[in-house]
């Protein structure tokens, strides 16, 4: 039905339209229109020949309706006048149609392609609407002179019953103006839209005489037809018609101008006249003589402006006018705005503003008498007679059955009768068809049931017109609703992204404002504590105005956070805030209240930390704040990728220090990561001053260069924490709101992994990682296995990846308790009674307390709560601190956590023993050890003189009573970690791990290990996103934190054992280690050629490097790179062994290339040439050398002796160099020491293979400048684990420095002691000082003597062991001896040799000792310090 067809109008103009319901109603319409204008015309003509008739002698001039303004006021203008203009179509006053309104039929009917129903009906009409005018025409012709009255208003109330048959019909389902405008009518398709509804409507649409005139011509068709016409013969008539002479006055169409034609109009001379309607073709025979030419108007003439108006009119005519009416006319006046005035005898319109009217040709009175019957229905109807020819031909099936004569005869008969009809020219026969009583009477017979019966049709497809009509309308109605909701909902999507767009700016504008401000602050900060360096530097007693200080205060000392590799925390730093705390003392609580009048020192205290520990806001910060209260932890997260601003990521946080938890603002930019803490926030503005004084990263800002490795952490048993490790080997840990927040900043924060320490990939994913999957990936359980790390590094690797924490007192690292002897005054650590049983936990020791918990848990009887048999934890924050009471900062967390006051003496921890015991017997107590028992003595002794109170028994509480088999906490601790590390811990180690990290930590398993503990310490156990109510959330977290926190599960099986010592000893050396060679103690002797000394050798020997040599550097500065082949038994057994160790470099030995192996640029005179002027990079690629005139020192390359580097610094000859251990790529630090008194630490690129971060700068800068010393510097010591600079003098004490350049420590030596000569100091925290005439002390890193020995040898190298526990020494007595550390015990001799030692080095791998001799030579020693461990002598 959608398809769109195209065809020709009413008025004969091409039009497309849409087939459906608007088509029907418009061409029955249409059809009404052009009929109605057709009546209109022929009253037109009657009305002209009547006037003509009463004797008017001038020609007829149409008048226009419009033009007689006295005949109608402009409120009574017709519609047809309206529509037309008033413009006249009427050219032959005599024709039955006008050639304008036979186009118009003609293009009504033929109009479709297909004989469709309407089409049927429309050529019905139209024969029936040609039929009746004929009749007229047809009476008129025969009865020229007939009166006639003139007006026949008096017939125009009358209609004839057998009118009324079709015309009722019509009227019926007839279909008004009115109703049109609604849209859809009722019976739109009616056959017989009737003309009196157009006229009902009163004046609005013209007077009623359309209907009266149409009714009375009916009446007078078919009620009175004229008399004679009866009594003739139709013979008669037609010879009458044939006989008559033909007097017709001939008009040239030529003459008539073009405006008269009309729009459609134009001639065609040709011998043939051709017109289209649609798709046919009606070729129309030239004319005999003395006819008319036939006037053929273009069927493809231009759309008329009134076809707009003729969609407006829907009445079909059904009966025939008998006067003249205004009848809708489709010729518009307003198309033709430039008509040319009229010609040809024309007169001029009344009013110059009337549209001008063509004249006819003017037609004589006497013209209609001189022609004979027949030309003058061969006149009148020359133009209709096709067009009727051409409708019964092609509707013949139709007609034929239609029309059937009173006997049920065809009066149309198909075939020959037709051919007949189409071939003959004459209209003769036409109108005796016509006009016969055999088709009046089959007309008004079958044509009314016949449009009744289409009628019928009409209305059913008007109803599903309608029906379709009224979906269309309101699916289009639903689309545009639709259209209009997406519309409204587009706006607002676009308003809400506006707001959106608008906030965010809004919002990153507020975070770069607070940046900015976080900024300044820090900036404030930092110079604040650098004018605070400078103070302590100056004011030390080792500084410039050291002595001017009379009476110093006393110095306290805290606990650095500094970690080592085995995130040990050993180093202790100043403390400025440190006090004695004798406020907390329980028993002077009473008399302290009593003393504080006004402000108390405490106040004041209390401000001077706050003061020092957020720095001093100047007046410029502090009017940037005023007022300011936008701080960056009120926003929502926001996720700032896609934005330019210097943020990618900013998320509120939570800083989680050991003591407090401040919330703030976490913003990661393209290259730092910033925490600033929300000082508004209540919570923060409650926490006691002294905690933030040591908490750090408050206002912190850390480089991604600095980051080192991040950690997916748990917070309250919410995987919502983060812990990233720094490069200054601190630890920073936050918690976020949600897990989603944590994968956006690990995404947002460098790929470091976990760090390079666990064999795993420095990937997102792996920090990302679950503790189980670390677990499983890591290669260091292999590595334990095999004895490649300790016991205590592997329990630290298991406590990290499980989440254990030094942020989180409530996940402090646990370590097991391994002694069970605390009385004796001796312990033998090859006693397994000494032991405790590792394969059950703390709980089940004692048989009597390990019943005691089995019944609770079988008995326990609780729906809320699950069974368990500890109520108590093994690692709570409490005991966490109650273990670390006698050290800042835990002292005052401790205080913090106890409401500022010592717990009562008796439940201090005082005594190894009594904790132990209080272990086994008490069923509240199920504590194990925290790591600082295997490593750190200090948390022993009460350094700071804490009133700890006096226990009821009256012993004072001080230091920790130690055992009495350790004489110090040094020992002690010396002795645990012995302990830990034995055979008998080794083996049983992977029984606890189960217990804790294990598949006996959850689940039945643990419930058969007497292992269960109270629900809310595991991992899983709570969801606290899902608690919405506050006051109940913050009661589980706060239960959570009280009962401690159980780690996080790593594996679900059994954990594998350890190998046992003899079997790793055994897959590790090959037979030969038993061989002859290797049991001497002397392996080889190298002579160099140049008898000048060795005073420097360096042993790289690591199996990853390129090339593993033995530097060797003479006093003439002649090195040599000797190729270290390995010792015999160690070697691979794939290649071709070379039968020594070492290979002598073959460029020292020829003379071609010794050159290349020569440093002739030449030092300053009075520098003494040892050891201590070389160092040797650490993949023997460059020598760095000192000493030289212009106060430099310089790198060579040792494949080619050239200078690459000359490094300025110090401001007088610099006397010593040392390097520390070597990290990733071979970067590692350079110390150098002066006679100007300082040191300088610089930073060893090993990527570029040069002195200074920065390659290719102009200048290079030391890292840290450190004073201190009063004089030459002469030996020096750097270890990067430690973060620790040891230095000493020709007079005065030796010195510590942290890297970063701050004095920490004199070690202040016996009187004997001067002139310190050799520093050595081990990751293990010793340092080993070598002075004058051969005194040695040994330090701990905290300044602490710890042992003392002279020797009568003048020492001239030594070294220590990599675990610090062994010693070697030699000197000008050419003998390499092995002392103990612990109780600097000599423990073996070597041969002596036959010159004294100036140097020494150990291979990697600790077997061999390569010492330089004064002779020029080196010597190789056999070495394996195992065979001074405990174990090994015992067992073997």
């Amino acid at each position: 039905m959608g398809a769109a067809r195209g065809g020709y109008d009413s008025g004969g103009h091409p039009c497309t339209v849409t087939l459906g319901g608007e088509v029907e109603q418009g061409r029955v319409s249409g059809a009404a229109r052009v009929c109605a204008i057709a009546v209109r015309n022929c009253l037109e003509c009657q009305q002209a020949q009547f006037k003509s008739a009463e004797g008017s002698a001038r020609s007829y001039t149409v008048i226009p309706s419009t033009a007689v303004g006295t005949a109608k006021s402009a409120s009574a203008q017709s519609p047809v006048d309206a529509v037309t203009g008033g413009m006249s179509t009427v050219r032959d006053l005599d024709r039955l149609l006008q050639d304008m309104d036979i186009n118009r039929l003609r293009a009504v009917v033929f109009r479709d392609i297909e004989d469709s129903k309407q089409a049927q009906f429309l050529a019905l009409a139209v024969v029936y609407f040609i039929s009746v005018l004929m009749v007229s025409k047809y009476r008129d012709i025969l009865e020229p002179h007939n009166d006639r009255r003139h007006p026949l208003r008096s017939q125009s109330s009358r209609s004839t019953d057998s009118g009324a048959v079709s015309a009722g019909a019509e009227v019926e389902n007839g279909f008004s103006l009115r109703r049109y405008d609604s849209g859809i009518g009722e019976d739109h398709a009616s056959a017989a839209a009737s003309e009196a509804d157009l006229s009902s409507s009163g004046a609005a649409h013209g007077p009623d005489a359309v209907s009266e005139a149409l009714s009375t011509l009916s009446s007078e068709v078919r009620g009175a037809p004229p008399a004679d016409l009866k009594s003739k013969n139709v013979k008669d008539i037609l010879r009458s018609l044939v006989s008559t002479p033909s007097e017709d006055l001939m008009v040239d169409p030529g003459l008539l101008p073009p405006s008269f034609l009309g729009p459609a109009s134009d001639f065609d001379r040709r011998s043939s006249l051709q017109f289209r309607s649609f798709d046919r073709s009606v070729v129309v025979a030239p004319k005999k003589a003395g006819t008319l030419p036939s006037q053929v108007p273009s069927t493809s003439a231009q759309p008329s402006a009134a076809a707009a108006a003729a969609a407006a009119a829907a009445s079909v005519s059904a009966g025939t006018p008998a006067d003249g009416v205004a009848v809708v006319s489709s010729g518009d006046a307003s198309q033709n705005p430039s008509e040319e005035p009229a010609a040809a005898g024309g007169e001029l319109p009344a009013s110059s503003s009337l549209p001008s009217v063509p004249p006819l040709s003017p037609v004589t009175q006497n013209t209609a008498p001189n022609m004979s019957i027949s030309e003058r229905l061969e006149h009148a109807l020359e133009k209709a007679a096709p067009l009727l020819r051409e409708i019964f031909v092609d509707f013949a099936p139709f007609l034929s059955r239609t029309l059937l004569g009173s006997h049920g005869q065809e009066l149309l008969i198909e075939g020959t009768s037709l051919v007949c009809m189409k071939s003959s020219s004459s209209v003769v026969e036409l109108v005796m068809l016509l006009c016969s009583q055999e088709w009046q009477n089959s007309i008004q017979k079958n044509a009314g049931l016949a449009f009744i019966e289409l009628v019928n049709e009409g209305r059913l497809l008007s109803h599903t017109m309608k029906d379709h009509l009224v979906r269309v309308a309101n699916e289009a109605e639903f689309i545009l609703s639709r259209q209009r909701a997406e519309d409204i909902h587009k706006h607002a999507e676009f308003e809400s992204n506006c707001a959106q767009y608008a906030a965010d700016k809004r919002d990153e504008e507020k975070m770069c404002d607070h940046l900015i401000r976080a900024a300044k602050f820090r900036d404030h900060m930092t110079s604040t504590q650098l004018i605070q360096k400078i103070i302590n530097i100056l004011t030390d007693k080792h500084g410039a105005w050291g002595n001017l200080s009379i009476s110093r205060p006393r110095e306290f000392w805290r606990l650095d956070y500094w970690e080592d590799d085995l995130r040990r925390r050993r180093r202790f730093i100043r403390n400025p805030f440190g006090s004695s705390h004798s406020e907390a003392t329980l028993k002077a609580a009473a008399e302290h209240a009593v003393a504080d009048t006004g402000a108390s020192e405490e106040d004041i205290l209390k401000q001077s930390i706050r003061s020092q520990a957020l720095g001093n806001q100047n007046s410029e910060s502090e009017a940037l704040l005023d007022g300011d209260d936008d701080t960056l932890s009120s926003l929502e997260d926001k996720d700032l990728d896609n934005l330019t601003g210097p943020v990618n990521l900013s998320t509120s946080a939570q800083l989680v220090a050991p003591a407090a938890v401040v919330k703030g603002t976490l913003s990661v930019t393209a290259s730092e990561l910033f925490f600033e803490v929300d000082e508004d926030d209540p919570s923060f503005k409650a926490l006691d001053p002294k905690i933030l004084s040591y908490t750090e990263g408050l206002h912190g800002k850390w480089l991604f260069t600095e980051i080192r490795a991040v950690f997916s952490r748990r917070y309250l048993l919410q995987n919502t924490a983060l812990e990233v490790f720094m490069a200054n080997r601190t630890a920073v840990m936050f918690n976020f709101p949600d897990a989603a927040t944590v994968k956006k900043v690990v995404h947002s924060l460098p790929r470091v992994g976990v760090g390079t320490n666990f064999g795993l990939p420095q990937t997102r994913r792996i920090s990302l990682a679950t503790p189980k999957q670390l677990f499983k990936t890591s290669n260091m359980t292999q590595r334990w296995q095999r004895r490649e790390i300790s016991n205590f590094e592997y329990l630290m690797f298991l406590n990290t990846i499980s989440g254990r924490t030094y942020n989180d007192l409530n996940q402090y690292p646990v370590f097991p308790w391994i002694i069970t002897n605390y009385e004796s005054p001796e312990l033998d650590l090859t006693l397994p009674s000494n032991y405790r049983d590792l394969s059950k936990p703390i709980g089940a020791l004692n048989p009597k307390r390990a019943a005691f918990f089995s019944d609770r848990y079988e008995s326990w009887e609780d729906d809320q709560v699950p069974k368990f048999h500890y109520g108590t934890h093994y690692s709570t924050s409490s005991f966490t601190l109650m273990w670390l009471l006698r050290m800042e900062p835990f002292t005052t967390f401790f205080l913090n956590f106890q409401g500022g006051k010592f717990d009562h003496a008796d439940r201090t921890f005082s005594s190894l023993s009594r904790a132990w015991r209080n272990c086994q017997r008490d069923t509240s107590d199920v504590k194990e050890l925290i790591p600082e028992f295997f490593y750190l003595p200090e948390m022993f002794v009460n350094a700071n003189n804490y009133n700890l109170g006096v226990m009821e028994d009256g012993t004072v509480v001080s230091d920790v009573d130690l055992p009495p088999w350790a004489k110090s906490p040094e020992e002690f601790v010396r002795i645990n970690r012995q302990a830990l590390e034995s055979e008998f811990v080794s083996c049983q180690l992977h029984q606890w791990i189960d217990l804790i990290f294990g598949y006996k930590q959850q689940g039945p398993e643990a419930a058969r290990a007497l292992n269960v503990f109270y629900y809310l310490t595991y991992e899983g156990a709570v969801n606290l996103s899902s608690i919405s109510d506050p006051m109940l959330r913050e009661a589980v977290e706060s239960q959570i934190r009280s009962f401690g926190q159980t780690p996080c599960q790593l594996l679900i099986e059994p954990h594998p054992p350890r190998s046992s010592a003899m079997q790793v000893y055994l897959l590790l050396q090959t037979p030969l280690m038993f061989t002859e060679q290797m049991q001497q103690d002397v392996i080889m002797v190298l002579k160099f050629p140049s008898n000048s000394p060795v005073t420097h050798v360096a042993a790289n020997t690591q199996p990853g490097l390129a090339s593993p040599a033995i530097v060797t550097v003479t006093a003439n500065r002649l090195f040599a790179v000797n190729k270290w082949h390995g010792l015999a038994g160690h070697q691979n057994s794939g290649e071709l062994r070379y039968p020594l160790p070492v290979e002598i470099d073959p460029l020292i030995t020829s003379n071609v290339g010794s050159h290349r192996r020569q440093i002739s640029d030449l030092l300053d005179q009075s520098i003494h040439i040892s050891s201590q002027c070389f160092v040797i990079t650490a993949d023997n690629r460059f020598i760095l050398l000192c000493g030289f005139w212009d106060k430099s020192f310089r790198v060579y390359s040792t494949d080619t002796g050239k200078l690459t580097q000359i490094v300025f610094g110090h401001r007088d000859v610099v006397t010593c160099l040392a390097r520390s251990e070597s990290y990733i790529g071979g970067d590692c630090y350079v110390l150098t020491g002066s006679r100007d008194a300082t040191l300088l630490l610089w930073y060893w690129n090993g990527k570029h293979s040069s002195v200074g971060e920065n390659p290719g700068a102009a200048i290079t800068t030391p890292r840290a400048i450190l004073t201190g010393h009063d004089c030459e510097v002469t030996c020096v010591s750097v270890c990067a684990e430690l973060g620790l600079v040891i230095s000493g003098c020709t007079e005065g004490p030796c010195l510590i420095h942290s890297m970063n350049g701050d004095l920490l420590r004199s070690l202040e030596a016996p009187e004997s002691c001067l002139r310190p000569r050799l520093i050595q100091s081990s990751t293990e925290g010793h340092c080993m000082v070598y002075y004058d005439k051969g005194q040695f002390c040994l330090f701990s890193i905290n300044g602490k003597l710890l042992r003392h020995m002279e020797v009568e040898e003048s020492i001239k190298a030594m070294l220590l062991s990599r675990d610090g526990q062994y010693l070697l020494t030699g000197g000008d007595g050419g003998v390499v001896s092995v002392w103990r550390i612990s109780d600097l015990k000599q423990l073996f001799t070597y041969p002596v040799c036959d010159a004294g030692i100036r140097s020494m080095a150990m291979s990697h791998d600790q077997r061999c000792i390569i010492t330089g001799m004064v002779s020029g030579s080196i010597v190789l020693f056999y070495n394996d310090f195992n065979r001074w461990h405990h174990e090994y002598q015992t067992r073997y």
